[in-house]
Formats: structure tokens, sequence, C-alpha cells
């Protein structure tokens, strides 16, 4: 039987329940790493691995609710992209949404670990570098997930996304956050997965830029959509 489409107010509920599970999988496994093993090698692998593993199991559960964005620059991309379909109002509750559920999953995380919640994150990640990793590591997430739905392959969204992230969590000097909500939630954590509240803006606009990159290479492999959302002419030969 197939499930009605949900209303507003439970896909926005859908993704700040995500967002929150994603960000204390996140945070919650970089705590037990840091606790269990001294070796930053171990700790990256553990984390990366959860992360990964979390983010598949939460989009093929979420996903079919409100497409399990858990990201205000995937979101704002999807937006971008159907702009033409449907206004603003969804891409603004999702947002908020994802926003609040970050910083609710790292106070979780935070609590189930037996640490006073609200310590800000003393990690700071300003430095250039790491932001040009970050604007890679966004622009990489867009041209995956809008690659998936122009080629007419959403449903490998559960393993693509979480095997990107994964991947990306070591080829990036970031550490690939990829998301704005996610970022300021792990400033909320001081641990091995936090940032420093000071760095989270300059992150925030290297994923923004991420982004409008990602929109990019999208363009230029799949071609543009019609105001229908459907390929061009062009595209569909390619992708027929």
């Amino acid at each position: 039987m197939r499930m009605s489409p949900p209303s507003l107010p439970r896909r926005t509920a859908a993704e700040f329940i995500g967002t929150a599970a994603l960000v204390a999988v996140v945070v919650g496994s970089g705590i037990r790493a840091d606790a269990l093993s001294q070796d930053i090698g171990v700790r990256l692998l553990a984390n990366a691995a959860a992360s990964a593993l979390g983010l598949g199991l939460l989009i093929a559960l979420i996903g079919p609710l409100s497409g399990a964005h858990f990201n205000p620059v995937v979101t704002l991309s999807e937006w971008w992209s159907r702009r033409h379909d449907r206004g603003g109002r969804e891409a603004l509750a999702y947002i908020g949404a994802q926003l609040a559920g970050a910083v609710t999953g790292a106070l979780l995380a935070e609590a189930m670990f037996g640490r006073a919640p609200g310590a800000w994150a003393t990690e700071p990640r300003a430095a250039l570098h790491l932001l040009l990793g970050e604007a890679v590591a966004t622009a990489g997430l867009v041209l995956v997930v809008q690659g998936l739905r122009r080629i007419g392959r959403p449903g490998l969204a559960p393993v693509a996304v979480a095997g990107y992230i994964g991947a990306a969590i070591w080829f990036t000097s970031s550490g690939s956050f990829a998301n704005p909500a996610a970022t300021l939630g792990r400033s909320f954590s001081d641990s091995f997965t936090g940032i420093a509240p000071g760095s989270v803006p300059a992150f925030a606009a290297a994923q923004l830029l991420g982004m409008v990159i990602g929109l990019g290479l999208s363009g230029v492999l799949y071609g543009t959509l019609r105001a229908s959302g459907e390929p061009n002419a062009s595209e569909a030969r390619r992708t027929g």
C-alpha cells in the first residue's frame, strides 16, 4: 500500500528528527572514539564508519517522508533546481528544523555520555586550507545528490550519499562537515568532532560556496532542468 504524501508539518518534523539523529551519531561516535583510543587515525576511522552507516540508514528511513535532506545546503540546492515548481516556504521550514535538530542532537549526544550539555567547542577550524576542503566536500555532496536525481537513480541515495560522506571525511582536510546545520550543532560539543563557534561562519560560507560550485558542475554534466522539473532535450538524450 502506497503511503499518502506527508503534510508539510510532518515533513518538517521528519527533518528535525533526522537531523538530530544524524548529529547525535556523528558527535556521539566522536566522543566514544575519543574515549577508547588516543590514535587519531583509529578515531577518524571509527567516526567515519559510524557517520556513514548512520546517514545511510536515516536516508533510507526518512527519505520517503521528507527527502531526507538533513542539511540546509541540500535543501537550498534542491529548491534552486526546482524553484519553478515550488515556493520557498518548504525550504525555510526545512532549514529551521535542521538547525534546531542539529543543536538538539549534539546536546543529546553530550548528555548520553554524561557530559554537561552546552559546553562550547574549542577546536578552531578557520585555516584557509580547511575552508578549501570544506568547499570541495560540499560541492561533491551537492553533485552526488543532484546527479542521482537527474539520472533517475534517487533510490541509490542511502548508499551513494553515505559512501561519499564516509570517503570525504578521509580525503578532505576539513573532515567533510558539508552541512551548515551540523556545523552549528557541533559547536555545542567540545569533543573530537567539535568546531569552535568562531569558526562556524567561515565554515558555513565555504559550504555555501561549495553548493554553488556543485550546482554548476551538475549543470555542466547533466544539463539544465525545464520549468516542469524535467530534463531538457539534451539531458534526456544523455541519460536516456
